[in-house]
């Protein structure tokens, strides 16, 4: 009872054994699917990381080629940038003096540029000036035109005069009795000559008789004429009517003063007549009769 109760005891522990065994084999062979899987999938990562390996080392090479040929270029940029550097030290220097020189020109310049500028606002101020004195010369000119053309038409007037004084000369004095050195002068108010119209107070008039033969000499009457160049007497409250007579001619003249006067061979006569009235600005004709002719005659003009 005892061996069987052992025996099956026994069979129970074998039973037990071969369960377990069972057990054991099965999980020996799950853990070998599962390492055999694990290490197919480690298999796999070692060729993907061997052909990352060899990837990477390919970029490694490649880099250690591109950092060679960077590091050959450094070099090269290196030395262009000392070279630059040195370049740019050079022109630095270069700029600073040009620069200094470009500040002393520019205030040189400047200076110039005030002084060119004062010299404009002077030129400018010139200009101005110049231009009213312009205009002023052109209002000049065009008055000394119209005063040419005055006095143009003033000297033919006077030549015309004068020319009518010469032929009156030529016709009424005689060879051997006629006056020389005819000088006529007009004065204001004080004694000094004048040529002012509303200045004029007295016409002064003197005259030499030379050589004169002794037919001529003795007490004559002498006769101060003045007119205007239209032939009219000036004016005068007591004028003096009388008769002169050449070479057998009679003429009536309107006289200012009269002279009662001995003729001798030589001597300087001389008649100062004191205008009643003012005389008009023109021309105006002074002449000396005796009673057998004309001594002598000039003109004057008063503006």
């Amino acid at each position: 009872m005892d061996a069987k109760k052992g025996l099956i005891i026994l069979v129970i522990l074998l039973l037990l054994g071969l369960l377990g065994l069972g057990y054991w084999g099965y999980n020996l062979s799950t853990a070998n699917k599962a390492l055999t899987s694990e290490k197919e999938s480690l298999t796999n990562q070692v060729g993907d990381l061997t052909t990352l390996r060899d990837d990477l080392q390919q970029e490694v090479d490649s880099l250690e080629q591109a950092y060679t040929a960077l590091s050959e270029e450094n070099k090269t940029l290196q030395g262009q940038v000392d070279n630059a550097e040195t370049t740019i030290a050079s022109q630095s220097a270069a700029i600073t003096k040009i620069k200094k020189q470009s500040a002393n020109e520019n205030a040189s310049l400047k200076a110039q540029i005030e002084e060119l500028l004062k010299a404009k606002l002077r030129l400018e101020g010139n200009i101005v000036g110049l231009q009213a004195q312009n205009d002023s010369l052109r209002a000049v000119t065009g008055q000394l035109t119209t005063d040419l053309a005055s006095a143009k038409s003033e000297n033919q007037a006077l030549a015309a005069l004068n020319q009518t004084i010469q032929d009156e000369m030529k016709k009424l004095t005689l060879a051997n009795f006629k006056a020389s050195a005819f000088r006529v002068e007009v004065e204001r108010r004080k004694p000094k000559a004048t040529a002012k119209a509303g200045r004029a107070r007295r016409v002064l008039v003197s005259f030499d008789l030379m050589e004169v033969k002794k037919q001529f000499q003795g007490l004559r009457p002498l006769y101060l004429v003045i007119t205007d160049d239209k032939g009219t007497p000036i004016k005068n409250n007591k004028p003096i009517q009388a008769q002169v007579t050449v070479n057998g001619q009679v003429q009536d003249i309107i006289a200012l003063q009269q002279k009662d006067t001995d003729i001798v061979e030589n001597q300087r006569l001389t008649f100062n007549y004191e205008l009643e009235d003012k005389l008009k600005s023109g021309f105006y004709r002074v002449a000396v009769y005796t009673d057998i002719g004309l001594l002598g005659a000039a003109s004057f003009r008063l503006q």
